[in-house]
């Protein structure tokens, strides 16, 4: 019977998803609105987006597992950054700026937006490309997430779960595009609020309860620093530089992801992004507070085996499948569906969309009408499932590898360019080149040749984004002050905004 109930909730959510999905269909017949939502999303539904797209499986399953194992109860830092740096500051800081920007070009994504700014063609291409193909490991690191706890869930097969759970996205996607994606977020994001607050209760009470689970915890030695007496507990747990590097590759990245910063192209209105600031910083210290301090308990669940390795995916599931009764191991489905399946089709649109408008439109096609634009993306959001799919059923590639891969390469390129390109003038497009080149490069040959851990060369290749965009842009040549007066022109209110960029119309 309890099994008969897990799978009718199960149903009952892809019921909701297909409907929402329909529903929207016919907001999607062109381009603006399939991507963009016509540019009239409201806070509620935005923030719900931003947060959704921020947190899935990946965080729940992988990135718990592992680091609250690594770290024990500091691990919750990461969350707290996250909501602090990731959420509250990136709204603050980019939220206005990137909705008034974004609108003066008529961009629809990250790559229009680079190729307009810095007036140049080719960084639209090269950045579509980089996204498109970066974005796929952090595809599929949300499909292994997910599929594992379904295979604990249900005993079903690893392989048949994650081909289930990508008709499902599709389908919704594909049908509805970005309204579809952002009305599911909300409906997503409150099954993950209510979701989130069951479980970690759950997970102390399996130990005796908060005092009784940390004491425990304590009292667990640490295999890097044995040294180290109750190092589980302490305020910045036994590796602070480790998790300092997670925090930074976590929080920060949002700034220069594009399926986040595609979130403040979408919103209504000015006032709308205040609203949106304070519900996405409250959603994230939840939901990213709780996963990591949920994970830190991981240790009292979890026995690795005879070799003495941890399979750090496994973590998560095997806790909970050992403390959760029946029916919450049915809620859990859901709560990470719902983290999943958002972040997912935030990844499908914003990289079938980029590739779409930004490299085949770009180059090959560049008269291709409206509808084929949209039908393009439709096959192209396809194409994208598969290929994650088909990563995703590899055995030897673990969650957390693969997110840290994507989001450093991502964020490392894409990060300084964007923010100097909203607030400072000088900034050059051979500083941007720089920062794609040291982006792609420090993570790729950490992947090829291992130097640190695949978080702690994201962090630093964001790092080093910030600082080299202005160095290199300082030494360059600079902008026509003509462009940049147009472009800067957006932010004075007093200046009427009368010329709209074309896409054709950037120049090398």
């Amino acid at each position: 019977m309890i099994v008969f109930e897990k799978i009718l909730m199960i149903v009952i959510f892809f019921a909701v998803t297909v409907a929402i999905g329909l529903y929207c269909r016919k907001n999607a017949s062109n381009v603006g609105d399939f991507v963009l939502g016509g540019r009239n999303v409201g806070p509620w539904v935005t923030a719900f987006a931003y947060g959704t797209s921020y947190f899935s499986s990946v965080v729940f399953v992988g990135y718990a597992g592992q680091f609250g194992w690594n770290f024990g109860v500091a691990a919750t830092w990461i969350g707290i950054g996250n909501a602090l740096i990731g959420s509250l500051l990136a709204w603050v800081v980019m939220g206005r700026r990137t909705r008034i920007m974004t609108k003066h070009f008529e961009s629809a994504t990250m790559p229009d937006f680079f190729a307009k700014r810095y007036d140049c063609s080719w960084l639209k291409t090269v950045s579509s490309v980089i996204i498109f193909i970066f974005l796929v490991p952090y595809s599929a690191s949300v499909y292994k997430g997910l599929s594992g706890l379904f295979s604990m869930a249900f005993g079903i097969d690893f392989v048949y779960c994650v081909i289930g759970i990508a008709l499902l996205t599709g389908i919704y996607v594909v049908v509805g595009g970005y309204m579809a994606a952002a009305l599911n977020d909300l409906f997503q994001g409150f099954i993950m609020l209510g979701g989130i607050v069951m479980v970690v209760l759950t997970v102390l009470n399996g130990q005796g309860g908060f005092s009784r689970a940390l004491e425990q915890l304590s009292q667990v030695p640490v295999e890097a620093v044995p040294e180290m007496n109750g190092a589980l507990t302490s305020f910045f747990g036994p590796d602070p530089m480790g998790l300092l590097g997670v925090v930074i590759l976590t929080s920060l990245g949002t700034w220069g992801l594009p399926q986040m910063v595609h979130k403040f192209y979408t919103i209504k209105n000015e006032k709308a992004i205040y609203t949106g600031t304070i519900i996405s910083t409250l959603f994230a210290l939840v939901i990213a507070g709780g996963s990591y301090f949920m994970g830190a308990f991981g240790r009292l669940y979890y026995t690795p085996g005879q070799d003495g390795k941890v399979i750090f995916d496994s973590i998560v599931p095997q806790m909970l499948g050992d403390c959760l009764p029946d029916i919450l191991i049915g809620v859990v489905m859901i709560l990470v569906l719902s983290a999943s399946m958002s972040t997912l089709s935030s990844l499908v649109i914003a990289s079938s969309s980029t590739f779409t408008l930004d490299f085949i439109k770009g180059i090959w096609i560049k008269d291709m009408k409206a509808k084929t634009q949209v039908a393009m993306i439709k096959v192209l959001c396809g194409f994208f499932i598969v290929l994650s799919v088909l990563i995703a059923l590899n055995p030897n590639n673990l969650i957390t590898s693969l997110m840290s891969l994507s989001w450093g390469a991502l964020a490392g390129s894409f990060l300084g360019p964007f923010i100097y390109g909203l607030f400072w003038k000088g900034t050059t497009k051979l500083g941007v080149w720089a920062s794609f080149i040291t982006g792609i490069g420090i993570n790729v040959v950490n992947l090829l040749s291992p130097f640190t851990a695949p978080t702690s060369a994201g962090a630093l290749s964001m790092i080093v984004s910030l600082l080299i965009v202005p160095l290199v842009s300082l030494i360059t040549p600079k902008l026509s002050k003509n462009h940049i007066q147009e472009t800067f022109s957006c932010y004075d209110e007093k200046i009427p905004v009368s010329h709209k960029f074309a896409l054709d119309e950037v120049s090398e």
